[in-house]
């Protein structure tokens, strides 16, 4: 099949033009020097921010704007505690399966159900061409995993030298991919933490980094080479995702000594980034029960420094296999609500097998409402007004209306036309729920139609009620119920 896409439009050559050739091109180092940029204008009138509001949030590192100079189609977008809750999602082919075609149709899915940005998470062949692909097509942020191509690249894993991987994340900042899950808190130290698990190391990059230390008795060469890695971030203004490579895999290990060690490593390391104006972003745990939920988000904002928290789920149950999209975006909607940035969606096919283009599509659907939930109980600036207006639609039975305004229109037609496809129908009174007898909807606007029209209210219909033995009336101030006794009446005659 052939990739028919048509490439993203070219927002940002002429706002980068001027940064080109410095060693240090980042959105940290300009906002630092009191510089609004165009990214920093995009971004403010997106979420609805003052534009020096973004410059301080980005100058303090509580928000990052993912942005790569090479990557030219991108529209800018925020990831912090000052802007919207936002989703990315990840795609990518295995070793097993899917195609370059396949990857580009699956990016289209998420353009259209609004993932804020994507990772391309691939393992297997053309990984460059994939990539390349994504990133001429996408007006979102695209990140990676740089360990999975220099794995790929290598006979074997453990043949992997440091300026493998070092060449590897060069040739993708080059690229233009905007930000870089990087395992650089997987210490040497940490790992035995990790023997008493349930699941043991469940991050990909995280078990390659161990198995790479324990075999050649060395410290992680990411931790030990952090600096080269700024060098690289800063010149191309690649943001880095520090990969929380010791997450827990089940309820059982979260929480755990060597998750929290990790965390606390990242702490350091972004303070290492900051030091060099690199954007960073925390990632976070996939398993954790709903109890302990805030407080992994309370610890992260202490020991980093409020970077921004990007979170996987977190998964609540761990019995939730082929519905692992439900499982974790009630996770995602309270982590969200206690303060995390981004919110990285899981799709139905979570622990069993690659995800297709409709996993892609629900488990998308799915981080959505939990991002948009927690936006509404953050109050945030006009995060209810899509709600509102989608109320007054269903009141009014405005169907075509209520379909526009859903995070997902088809599916909402479609549920509503499975049983009622006529057009004659996108105006009725009802659904085929209720039904036109019992709709709840339209009995509402009878009853207030009767009240425009003059009929009595319960106050007026007080004398009725008495003589009917009522049990109580509104007062006439409508602040409680007045309770009536009942009149005397006479006592039935005596049984024959």
């Amino acid at each position: 099949m052939a990739n028919t896409r048509t490439p993203a439009n070219d927002v940002r050559s002429a706002w980068v033009a001027p940064r080109r050739g410095r060693a240090c091109v980042t959105q940290m180092y300009e906002a630092r020097k009191g510089v609004i940029t165009e990214e920093m204008t995009f971004v403010a009138k997106r979420e609805r921010l003052a534009p020096e509001l973004v410059r301080a949030e980005v100058a303090r590192g509580r928000m990052i704007i993912p942005a790569n100079i090479n990557h030219v189609e991108l529209e800018p977008m925020a990831i912090g505690i000052a802007s919207s809750c936002k989703v990315n999602a990840n795609i990518g082919n295995s070793a097993l399966g899917s195609t370059l075609e396949e990857e580009v149709a699956k990016l289209d899915i998420c353009l259209k159900y609004g993932a804020d940005s994507v990772m391309d998470l691939s393992t297997g062949k053309r990984i460059r061409e994939v990539r390349e692909a994504l990133l001429r097509a996408s007006p979102v942020p695209i990140g990676t995993v740089p360990i999975y191509e220099a794995i790929e690249r290598v006979k074997e894993p453990l043949d992997l030298t440091w300026h493998d991987f070092l060449d590897v994340i060069e040739a993708q900042a080059k690229q233009g991919v905007d930000y870089m899950t990087l395992h650089a808190g997987v210490l040497w130290e940490l790992i035995p933490l990790t023997k008493d698990r349930l699941t043991g190391i469940v991050s990909r990059g995280g078990s390659l980094m161990a198995q790479w230390m324990m075999y050649h008795g060395k410290q992680n060469p990411l931790y030990a080479h952090f600096d080269d890695v700024l060098d690289v971030c800063a010149r191309y203004d690649v943001a880095i995702s520090l990969g929380d490579g010791l997450r827990p895999g089940c309820l059982a290990d979260a929480s755990d000594a060597a998750q929290f060690g990790e965390l606390r490593v990242l702490g350091e390391l972004t303070k290492r980034a900051w030091e060099r104006d690199v954007q960073v972003m925390i990632e976070g745990p996939g398993h954790v029960p709903m109890d302990q939920i805030e407080d992994n988000v309370k610890k992260q904002m202490e020991w980093c420094h409020e970077a921004p928290f990007y979170v996987l789920g977190p998964l609540v149950t761990d019995v939730g296999a082929g519905y692992d999209h439900i499982t974790s975006a009630i996770g995602a909607a309270m982590a969200g609500w206690y303060g995390t940035a981004m919110l990285c969606y899981v799709t139905p096919k979570e622990h069993l097998g690659l995800p297709n283009a409709d996993d892609v599509r629900n488990g998308l659907i799915a981080y959505k409402i939990a991002a948009h939930a927690a936006d509404v109980a953050r109050h945030r600036k006009g995060a209810r007004e899509r709600d509102d207006q989608l109320s007054r639609a269903r009141y009014r039975f405005d169907w075509n209306e209520q379909f526009r305004l859903s995070l997902d229109p088809e599916r909402a037609r479609e549920f509503h036309d499975a049983t009622l496809d006529h057009e004659h129908f996108k105006t009725a009174e009802f659904c085929s729920m209720c039904g036109p007898k019992f709709c709840s909807m339209r009995i509402s606007h009878d009853v207030e139609k009767l009240a425009a029209a003059g009929t009595p209210t319960p106050t007026a219909l007080l004398s009725t009620e008495q003589r009917e033995g009522g049990a109580g009336c509104i007062t006439e101030s409508g602040s409680g119920v007045v309770q009536l006794a009942r009149p005397e009446r006479e006592p039935p005659p005596p049984a024959e």
